[in-house]
């Protein structure tokens, strides 16, 4: 894996790579509404969450699978490990890559739902976009925007209350839930498929916005 850069720690909030985090970090909540409201409690972007599923699995607590989230992490691994080959600092071809994998799984789901079996491919296909986007995204080296977890943005904001990147981990925060809540409203009212365009989509106009 290569190093991360050290230009990307001033990269401000209105640069064009960070405009291109923010907005894959909302990407990051649709896809991981879809797949733990509607692909059996596994997560295919947070990959954390899924060790803890794993545990909570294990311990026998009902509605969380072993192999929806060993699929996960195995797939969102090949992601990364295939970034750290081919993508590594180069975010556009990350996300094209990303795109095509998002609307494979959209197909998939308008033609067979997520129901059965088939939760394990479409869940594969999640995880390996976000692993080729988080090794991608990760040798970058842009302090607080991993585009998939919050823990350690949320650390700083609260141990580092006058730091000069408040505003940034307050909007990767802010839009976070700016995909986790419409993405939710879609799986919800069953229109998972829907949620997966809507990522594929957005995934796709940054590729196309982003300058860099």
């Amino acid at each position: 894996m290569s190093t991360p850069k050290a230009v990307g720690a001033t990269t401000g909030d209105g640069d064009p790579l960070a405009l291109a985090l923010f907005g894959l970090t909302v990407v990051s909540g649709l896809i991981d509404a879809v797949s733990y409201l509607g692909l059996g409690h596994v997560f295919a972007a947070n990959m954390t969450g899924n060790v803890v599923v794993i545990g909570f699995a294990l311990a026998g607590a009902p509605g969380f699978s072993v192999l929806g989230s060993i699929t996960s992490l195995a797939a969102f691994l090949l992601g990364a490990n295939l970034a750290g080959r081919l993508t590594a600092g180069r975010l556009r071809p990350a996300l094209a890559a990303e795109t095509v994998l998002h609307l494979a799984a959209a197909a998939v789901v308008f033609a067979v739902g997520t129901g059965g079996t088939v939760q394990y491919p479409v869940i594969g296909l999640l995880a390996l976009g976000m692993g080729l986007r988080n090794a991608t995204v990760r040798s970058l080296g842009v302090p607080d925007l991993t585009t998939t977890v919050l823990t350690m943005t949320l650390t700083g904001l609260a141990a580092e209350p006058g730091s000069p990147r408040r505003r940034r981990r307050v909007l990767a925060a802010l839009t976070m839930l700016a995909g986790v809540v419409p993405g939710s409203v879609l799986v919800l009212h069953g229109q998972a498929g829907w949620a997966l365009v809507a990522a594929a989509a957005l995934t796709a106009v940054t590729s196309v916005a982003y300058r860099g």
